[in-house]
């Protein structure tokens, strides 16, 4: 009935993101990205200042247990000199990784009622058995 996914490691660049939504009154953001598939296990990439439009090129491991879960979160962050505004969050389906093919695609993060754009993040995942 609900199909098990092989275990391994899921590999997840943060290439860029474009067109963050400005959450600073006074120049651009100070972007930052939380990732993770479960809660206990979050990893966020640095933080590059001034710019809607970052660039990181960073990669994350995931180790994936034999499971149902094959949903990507992302949160993107306004790092501010005390505190962080949420720019935007999204979701991913990379169930497709599993079938040994990369993914190279772009996540919208709608805004709360989602009939605007809070930008896009451009990831690169592919998935290594055990």
């Amino acid at each position: 009935m609900f199909e098990k996914y092989p275990a391994g490691t899921l590999h997840v660049t943060v290439i860029e993101a474009k067109e963050l939504h400005g959450e600073d009154f006074v120049g651009k953001n100070d972007p930052y990205i939380e990732l993770w598939i479960d809660d206990d296990y979050k990893q966020k990439t640095s933080v590059c200042e001034n710019t809607n439009n970052p660039v990181w090129n960073q990669t994350f491991t995931f180790p994936l247990e034999e499971s149902r879960n094959h949903k990507l979160y992302i949160e993107v962050f306004d790092k501010d000199k005390v505190g962080e505004d949420d720019v935007g969050e999204g979701k991913f389906d990379f169930a497709d990784a599993f079938n040994g093919q990369p993914i190279d695609t772009w996540v919208n993060l709608p805004s709360k009622l989602g009939l605007s754009s809070h930008g896009e993040v451009h990831l690169y995942i592919h998935f290594v058995p055990n």
